[in-house]
């Protein structure tokens, strides 16, 4: 079966490959059918939007395609900046910026004297669309805590502040494989494909 990742985000398009790699006879990107497209994602939920862009996708292509749809949600922000983890601080998006405000955000709290709480969470939701809308979800959850320290200059957005329990070190230090070994990512695609199965 091959399969069209409904994505133009560089990072996830390597993520996501490298985990389905074997799974597919042939995983294709929009850039391989030359399909330049913004889709809107008003969904409410990480699932709402994965699945608008999936559909998209697929309807366009006549082809099964795969989205996801990711966020970070720490709790003392109860659950913010959720499914606008990538928009958080408004356009152009910027990883900075957003991370920047994450944080001003917290240290606002912190202002206060109270203790708070810098538990989070990457929550990520794959879909898999076929042209007739039907569709299989997967999800997938790791958690952490947000560090006032840039560490690491690998992966991307919320990655450098973000210090994985499992791991003891940030995603922006880890390698990838080390992160898709216990990514969100990684966890919902693993959840999608044994429900294929």
């Amino acid at each position: 079966m091959k399969a069209v990742l409904a994505s133009n985000n560089k990072h996830k398009l390597v993520e996501i490959k490298t985990m389905l790699s074997g799974k597919f006879d042939d995983i294709l990107t929009l850039k391989d059918l030359n399909i330049d497209i913004e889709i809107e994602e008003n969904g409410s939920t990480f699932e709402e939007n994965a699945y608008i862009k999936a559909s998209t996708i697929a309807k366009l292509t006549n082809m099964c395609a795969i989205a996801d749809d990711s966020g970070i949600c720490v709790l003392a922000l109860d659950g913010e900046p959720n499914i606008y983890s990538a928009r958080y601080a408004g356009e152009p998006c910027n990883d900075k910026n957003n991370n920047e405000k994450l944080l001003s955000k917290l240290h606002a709290l912190e202002k206060n004297g109270a203790p708070v709480d810098r538990t989070a969470y990457f929550q990520s939701v794959v879909v898999l669309c076929q042209p007739d809308g039907s569709y299989v979800s997967g999800s997938g959850r790791t958690y952490g805590k947000i560090i006032d320290e840039y560490r690491g200059a690998n992966g991307f957005g919320y990655d450098p502040i973000f210090l994985s329990s499992e791991l003891n070190k940030t995603f922006g230090e880890a390698t990838m494989e080390e992160k898709n070994t216990i990514s969100h990512r990684s966890r919902a695609l693993k959840d999608l494909l044994t429900k294929l199965i």
